[in-house]
C-alpha cells in the first residue's frame, strides 16, 4: 500500500470537496477561501487512485500556509485517516489544525493531533420562526440617502424615521448558505432591534433561495442571545488548536 500526497490545484479536488460538502450539510465558514486564493489544496492517493483530499491556509496570516483547515476521505478509505493525517502534517509543515466541530473527521484529528485546542466561534443554524415586532420599525434596503458613514450593509432597520440598525447577507460561502451580519446603533440598544434585523434578513435570505446561518465570538453573549431570540440555535463550533511537537 503506497500512500502518496500532492499538492494539486483547486479544480483537481473540487468533486471530492462537493462530496465533503454534503456529507457536511452546514455552512462551511472558510469556503471562500478557496475562491479567493488563500489556501493550498493536496490530494492523497493510495496506489494511485484518488482517496481524499486536504487544505492548508493562514491562520493570521493570508500569504502564511501553516494551519490545516480541512482533511477529507471518502468513506471507503477513512479507516486510513490515522496513517495519512500524520504524513499530511509532515508534508505541509503546518502548526496549527482548525475546524469546525460539525466536521467529525477533521475534529477527530484535531483532538488527536493537536493540543490548547479551543473554541473562538459558536455556528447557528435556523430552526425556527419567530414573529418579532417593534413599533415604528421599518426594515428595508439601504438607499444612496441614507447616511450610514462606512457602513454599507444592504439593509436598514429604521426606528421612527432614523437608521436604528443595518445588516446584510454574505453570499460568498457553500451554496444554499447565506451568512447573517448585523449591527445595532448604540443609542437603539437593548430595544430588541437586533433580533428583529436578523429575523428579516432570515426572510430575505430565504426568499432568495438561501438557507440563513450565523456565527459570532464564543465571549460574545449579546450576539449569541439575538441570535437565539431570532430563531436560530448552535450546531457548532471553530475550533482551532496547536499542533504536538513532532506532530
Amino acid at each position: 500500500m503506497e500512500v502518496k500526497i500532492v499538492k494539486a490545484p483547486l479544480d483537481e479536488v473540487r468533486a471530492l470537496r462537493t462530496i465533503y460538502l454534503h456529507e457536511l450539510n452546514a455552512q462551511f465558514v472558510c469556503n471562500k477561501c478557496h475562491d479567493y486564493g488563500w489556501a493550498d489544496t493536496y490530494l492523497f492517493l493510495l496506489d494511485g487512485q484518488r482517496v481524499g483530499y486536504g487544505a492548508v491556509w493562514g491562520t493570521d496570516r493570508r500569504e502564511d500556509r501553516d494551519t490545516i483547515f480541512e482533511y477529507f476521505l471518502t468513506k471507503p478509505f477513512r479507516h486510513l485517516a490515522d496513517i495519512i493525517f500524520p504524513q499530511f502534517l509532515t508534508l505541509t509543515g503546518t502548526s496549527f489544525i482548525e475546524c469546525q466541530s460539525n466536521d467529525l473527521l477533521l475534529s477527530a484529528m484535531l483532538y488527536a493531533y493537536a493540543t490548547n485546542i479551543h473554541a473562538e466561534a459558536i455556528l447557528f443554524e435556523d430552526v425556527m420562526v419567530t414573529d418579532l415586532r417593534v413599533p415604528g420599525t421599518v426594515f428595508r434596503k439601504r438607499s444612496a440617502d441614507d447616511e450610514t458613514g462606512d457602513d454599507d450593509s444592504d439593509y436598514v432597520l429604521v426606528l421612527d424615521g432614523k437608521i436604528a440598525a443595518s445588516g446584510g447577507l454574505m453570499l460568498n460561502y457553500n451554496l444554499p448558505y447565506a451568512d447573517i451580519y448585523m449591527s445595532v446603533r448604540e443609542p437603539f440598544q437593548e430595544k430588541g432591534l437586533g433580533g428583529l434585523i436578523v429575523q428579516e434578513l432570515k426572510r430575505e435570505a430565504y426568499g432568495m433561495g438561501r438557507v440563513p446561518a450565523a456565527r459570532c465570538n464564543i465571549n460574545n453573549r449579546a450576539s449569541k442571545a439575538t441570535l437565539l431570540k431570532a430563531g436560530l440555535q448552535p450546531c457548532g463550533f471553530r475550533l482551532k488548536g496547536s499542533v504536538k511537537a513532532g506532530g
